[in-house]
């Protein structure tokens, strides 16, 4: 599958040295794509420029048209995008459809959503003057987006995008540029003018650099590494460009004593080893009332163990592989460093690399403490390590102690209870009994180290949008 960017409406870079794209369940070359870039970017960046005044002067319902029928074109090839998904990114094919839905939905709730760009009329505080506030596009968006989501952490920045009135220049991974191109072929079928959106792919330091430094670029939306977030938000200052961050996180979560138990159990599997844990908002520590430990632990224990690990084509996969050898050496760093200060290993523990491609045994971990390395760093793996707490302070203190807050999670029945958690917590995204919070209707960002900005809901277009105050004399 050798495929090329798309600049101004016409699919270029075939003449440039190849980027290669691994399935990494098996570790052979699935595809390639172009090593682009400056050259390459500024010319997307050019196009995206130049198509702004037109794009930008349709009505809101015009551009919800071509928005609706994109959702119904991703929809429709729903098979072909989850099956290339898999195939360079890994997560089981169930899981990708799900995505592919997910991603869908980000489309459909913007088309919508453009339509409700309010401004306001303000009352004058004297006679002879009209005060209004108008909403408008901030121009041409770079966007830099993960492998772990390829598909929905595009579409949740191109939907209210394009449903603001700017246009698009993405920088999709390296690892996972094929889902990204298969999005903008569709583009291309809807009918979306040249220009609009723009597809760059190949070196990340070159293509993100002409992003940040281009005047023509007006705003930056970024998901990945707070260290890399840094670094952006740093570069963008020269120009002051305006800027959003979906960073990393370390979400806890806490499990109280009079939690329910079966519906915790289910909902920490399903915060936990989504995508095999390779996403930024599943539980990365989990805190348990000593009350109910055991039985949770007992539980928990008992279906992680049924979990099937393998190549996620195959029927019955559960958890895919890793998707590169990094991921899988610092995974594995976590769980020998927490076995060598007293932590128990209830199920898996250990990982196994085959023809070029890793996987790791879904893995529980009890005895934990709270000075563990596991504890103190986001895994980004399929492994849950579990302290035992003695109250809702305790909880709540150890959820806190750390700089980033993007989601948290927390289990109990008590509507008391639930709401301390929820106002003690310092993060942007909570699950209260509810392990899958993400909506495309919900606002989702973090706070401290996770972020800046809200992706979705009606807080995802403002990030999109210029707030244009005009004071009219009358007399």
């Amino acid at each position: 599958m050798d495929k090329k960017m798309y600049i101004n409406g016409e699919w270029t870079g075939g003449d440039l040295e190849k980027l290669e794209v691994r399935n990494p369940a098996t570790g052979e070359v699935y595809g390639s794509v172009p090593m682009a870039g400056e050259k390459e970017t500024r010319k997307a960046i050019d196009a995206a420029y130049r198509a702004f005044d037109s794009w930008s002067q349709l009505t809101a319902y015009d551009r919800a048209d071509y928005l609706k029928k994109l959702t119904r074109l991703l929809l429709e090839n729903e098979d072909e995008v989850a099956e290339i998904m898999t195939k360079e990114m890994g997560k089981p094919l169930h899981e990708s459809k799900g995505e592919v839905q997910y991603a869908a939905s980000y489309l459909e709730w913007f088309a919508e959503e453009g339509k409700r760009m309010y401004g306001r009329i303000i009352p004058p505080h004297k006679q002879g003057k009209h005060m209004e506030v108008r909403k408008q596009p901030v121009g041409v968006v770079g966007a830099i987006t993960p492998w772990n989501f390829p598909a929905a952490m595009i579409t949740r920045k191109l939907g209210p995008a394009l449903a603001a009135g700017c246009t698009f220049v993405v920088k999709p991974p390296e690892e996972t540029p094929l889902t990204a191109i298969k999005l903008v072929e569709l583009c291309e079928e809807a009918g979306i003018p040249k220009g609009v959106v723009n597809l760059v792919t190949g070196d990340p330091k070159a293509i993100g650099g002409e992003l940040l430094s281009n005047p023509h670029v007006r705003k930056i939306t970024f998901t990945g590494s707070t260290q890399v977030g840094k670094l952006l938000m740093k570069q963008a200052a020269d120009s002051v460009k305006k800027i959003s961050l979906e960073l990393g996180g370390h979400a806890p979560i806490i499990v109280l004593d009079d939690a329910d138990v079966d519906k915790a159990v289910d909902g920490v599997l399903a915060s936990k080893f989504r995508n095999g844990g390779q996403t930024c908002i599943c539980g990365n520590r989990v805190y348990v009332h000593e009350d109910i430990h055991d039985e949770f632990v007992d539980k928990f224990v008992k279906k992680t163990k049924e979990l099937q690990v393998g190549d996620g084509m195959e029927e019955g996969t559960m958890i895919g592989p890793i998707i590169n050898k990094a991921g899988f050496e610092k995974i594995d760093k976590h769980v020998r460093n927490a076995e060598n200060q007293g932590a128990e290993i209830a199920a898996g523990g250990e990982g196994y690399e085959k023809d070029g491609a890793y996987f790791y045994k879904p893995t529980v971990l009890t005895g934990v403490k709270p000075a563990m390395l596991i504890m103190n760093e986001e895994t980004f793996g399929p492994v849950a390590p579990i302290q035992k707490i003695s109250s809702i302070d305790e909880g709540i203190k150890y959820a806190n102690q750390t700089p980033f807050g993007l989601a948290a999670y927390v289990f109990t029945e008590s509507v008391s209870k639930g709401n301390k958690v929820v106002n003690a917590l310092d993060y942007g995204i909570i699950g209260w009994n509810d392990g899958v919070p993400s909506a495309a209707q919900a606002p989702f960002g973090g706070m401290k180290q996770s972020g800046l900005g809200r992706e979705g809901g009606k807080e995802g277009l403002e990030d999109y949008l210029e707030t244009k105050y005009v004071s009219i004399g009358t007399e």
